[in-house]
């Protein structure tokens, strides 16, 4: 029996990177994928991929996490399709690069609104079909951009932070419906994000330079984890914030930006 067999995971940014490679891994593992993302097209091909290999076995849904309504509206879908949501992976998030000096109202609501209030909406539509269960796992992505941040990303930053805090104080009031909450803290990850991030092939190389293991970490390196955290394997592993990022967070040398 794989691993995963019998969960239901809603995975949220499933469309490329972290997310894809989470849903893939998840439903090879035997669960059952509700594969969300506000970009239709590339996570119904995501999950086209998943159901030639395993046949009716992930959906794909068009969702704002920033919505509650739209929060609503997939978690129904998706218990309607599978049952009981029994695994969350709030993964969907959006870059931030305004400098603190020029950050505006609105720019920073924008990162709260999908970074971090879409991540705490999430969890609260779907824990009641947890409870329905007996059983749940939310794993949530931070960045480890909360803990060793560079400049000009004051808003991620925070929005990052909120993920952190919010998953460990979730994790002690959630602890009496056997239901755990994680927070996952990826380093340097090679997906679209970083493109942006790290625009030219110099800030690349820098970037490369400055890690301890001398290269980045793939998308896959996450769902490895992610599959832990959703499995029975981490029966006792609540509160805590997993940090995968090569040492990245431990080495004082390092001057590079630090993102997912």
């Amino acid at each position: 029996m794989r691993r995963l067999s019998g969960k239901v995971a809603l995975i949220t940014g499933a469309g490329n990177g972290l997310g894809a490679a989470t849903a893939k891994l998840l439903a090879e593992e035997g669960a059952k994928v509700i594969a969300t993302d506000i970009a239709y097209e590339s996570v119904e091909k995501i999950v086209e991929e998943i159901n030639k290999l395993s046949k009716e076995s992930a959906i794909a849904l068009k969702h704002d996490v920033s919505s509650k309504k739209e929060w609503l509206t997939v978690v129904e879908e998706g218990v309607k399709t599978f049952g009981p949501i029994t695994v969350l992976v709030n993964n969907a998030g959006i870059l931030a690069t305004t400098k603190y000096d020029q950050l505006t109202y609105e720019k920073w609501q924008k990162a709260m609104d999908i970074n971090a209030w879409g991540q705490f909406v999430g969890m609260q539509t779907v824990i009641p079909h947890m409870k329905e269960a007996g059983v749940g796992s939310i794993i949530n992505v931070a960045s480890i951009a909360a803990v060793n941040s560079s400049g000009g990303l004051t808003a991620y930053t925070a929005s990052k932070g909120a993920v952190d805090a919010m998953s460990r104080a979730a994790a002690v009031e959630l602890g009496e419906f056997n239901i755990r909450v994680n927070a996952v803290v990826p380093g340097t990850i090679q997906t679209q994000m970083l493109e942006e991030a790290f625009p030219t092939k110099e800030i690349k190389e820098a970037s490369i330079a400055s890690q301890p293991l001398k290269r980045m970490g793939r998308p896959i390196d996450v769902a490895h984890l992610v599959a832990y955290l959703a499995s029975d394997e981490s029966y006792f592993t609540s509160g805590t914030s997993q940090l995968i990022d090569g040492a990245l967070n431990v080495d004082a040398s390092s001057s590079a930006a630090k993102l997912t």
